[in-house]
C-alpha cells in the first residue's frame, strides 16, 4: 500500500509540475501575442476618423495610415514647443497610439543619421525626409508625405480650430 501512495504521489507531483509549466509558459507567451498586435491597429482604433480620411487619400492600409500620421506628428513634435505641440495632441484622438505606431529611426547612425540630425536643429528639412524615410518603411512612397500633411492639417483645423492647425501647417512645411 505504501507503494501505491508513493506512486500516486509521484502522479499528482508529475501533474503539478506540468500544469505550473503550463501555466508558467501561457503567461510568458500571452503578453507576447497583444504587443505583437496592438501597436498600429490600435492607433488606427484611436482615431478612426484620421486614419480613415488619411488612408483613403494616399492609398494606405489603417495601420500604414496610423504609421505615417505618427510620423508627422513625430517631426511636428520635435519642431513645436512642448506648450504648442500640445494644443495639436488636444486636437488629435488618439495622438499617444500615432506616436508609438511610427516607425523607429534607425539606429544605425552614420552620416545620414548625423546629417538629419543637423538639419533637425537647424529647422531644415530634415525633419520630412525622416517622414519621408518613415513613409518607405511602411511600404508607402515617400512622396505621399507632400499628399498626406493637408489632411492632418485639415483635421487639426477642424477639431482644434485655425490657430492650432496653423501651428502644425507651419512645422510640417
Amino acid at each position: 500500500m505504501t507503494r501505491h501512495v508513493a506512486r500516486h504521489v509521484a502522479c499528482i507531483t508529475v501533474f503539478a509540475a506540468s500544469a505550473a509549466f503550463a501555466a508558467t509558459a501561457g503567461a510568458a507567451a500571452a503578453p507576447q501575442v497583444p504587443a505583437a498586435t496592438t501597436g498600429t491597429s490600435s492607433a488606427a482604433d484611436a482615431s478612426p476618423a484620421l486614419v480613415g480620411a488619411l488612408s483613403k487619400e494616399i492609398g494606405a492600409t489603417p495601420q500604414q495610415a496610423a504609421g505615417a500620421a505618427g510620423a508627422l506628428f513625430g517631426v511636428a513634435k520635435s519642431r513645436l514647443k512642448p506648450a504648442d505641440f500640445s494644443q495639436v495632441a488636444s486636437a488629435v484622438p488618439g495622438m499617444a497610439q500615432l506616436l508609438k505606431a511610427a516607425p523607429q529611426e534607425g539606429s544605425g547612425g552614420g552620416a545620414a543619421s548625423a546629417l538629419s540630425s543637423v538639419a533637425n536643429m537647424a529647422g531644415g528639412a530634415g525633419g520630412l525626409a525622416s517622414a519621408a524615410s518613415a513613409f518607405s518603411k511602411l511600404g508607402l512612397k515617400p512622396e505621399l508625405v507632400a499628399k498626406a500633411i493637408p489632411i492632418l492639417t485639415s483635421f487639426v483645423t477642424k477639431s482644434g480650430g485655425a490657430n492650432v492647425g496653423s501651428l502644425l501647417a507651419g512645422v510640417l512645411k
